[in-house]
């Protein structure tokens, strides 16, 4: 059991909904702000009451898509981040993921936890994002992913899991690292590993993991002028998209995807990370 008896959840999309319902089916008091429908054992409020009833708050992921407002698509009405600081007392605990500094601004003051930059949420999370992505390379590429050339640019935790997937799916994949001990494992794994800095050949689809430019005008040029792009990494991507239109290569941004592709697992996830720093910092 952990010392937190009730959770304001405020804001959010489908992940954020699992979520509540997976933390109301351990027991626990749940309010949700930013809703205009809630699951089983829940209970609507506004930010105030959430705020007031609960003994932690947890934000969506990410936090904020537009400046100054909170991500909330299910609500009625926008919502500023600026309330948070009206309504929320400065020593409860307030769980959120990574944001920009513009974000974090509008949240100083706040008793901040983040439950994604912890190692389990990143490795749970790597397998709907590699799900996801997968699936919209079955629907984007007209031939099966049997088969095809596959660039997986980056040997993180979704790059890893992504990289297993299609191969198990009989795929050709090559995974291009940075780290000579990546590209170690990459081929020990029995798939072609390539430097991330020097990439070429003729690839059917590249998927990229990395949030830096990685896939810049020469280096679409040398390995992915029939390929289609899978962008996974936080905007603005890894890839160019100004040289990537003028040499017609499709280029797909695919973000959020733990939550449009399996929000129960991603709100889980969330839930699991949540519960974790509470035991730990004895809250």
């Amino acid at each position: 059991m952990l010392t937190v008896n009730s959770f304001g959840i405020i804001g959010g999309d489908k992940r954020q909904l699992c979520c509540a319902r997976a933390i109301a089916d351990d027991g626990y008091g749940v309010y949700l702000a930013g809703f205009e429908e809630c699951p089983a054992g829940c209970e609507l409020a506004d930010i105030g009451k959430a705020a007031e009833l609960s003994d932690a708050l947890i934000l969506p992921m990410p936090v904020s898509r537009s400046p100054g407002l909170l991500f909330a698509p299910f609500s009625a009405q926008e919502l500023p981040l600026s309330v948070l600081r009206e309504y929320i007392a400065p020593d409860k605990p307030v769980f959120c993921g990574i944001n920009g500094a513009a974000t974090d601004a509008e949240l100083e003051g706040l008793r901040i936890m983040r439950y994604s930059s912890r190692d389990e949420y990143a490795a749970a999370n790597a397998v709907p994002t590699a799900e996801g992505a997968i699936e919209i390379a079955m629907r984007e590429y007209e031939g099966t992913l049997n088969g095809a050339e596959c660039l997986v640019a980056g040997y993180g935790n979704i790059g890893r899991v992504l990289s297993s997937m299609l191969r198990g799916l009989g795929a050709s994949v090559t995974v291009a690292a940075r780290k000579y001990k990546d590209r170690a494992l990459i081929s020990a794994a029995g798939m072609k590993d390539a430097d991330i800095y020097d990439l070429s050949g003729h690839y059917d689809l590249i998927f990229n993991t990395v949030p830096a430019m990685i896939f810049d005008a020469r280096t679409l040029a040398h390995c992915a002028a029939s390929a289609i792009v899978i962008d996974l990494a936080s905007m603005p991507g890894g890839t160019d998209d100004s040289a990537a239109r003028r040499m017609n290569i499709p280029v797909i941004h695919a973000l959020s995807l733990p939550g449009k592709a399996a929000p129960r697992s991603a709100g889980r996830i969330i839930k699991n990370a949540v519960y974790n720093i509470i035991r730990e910092e004895e809250l």
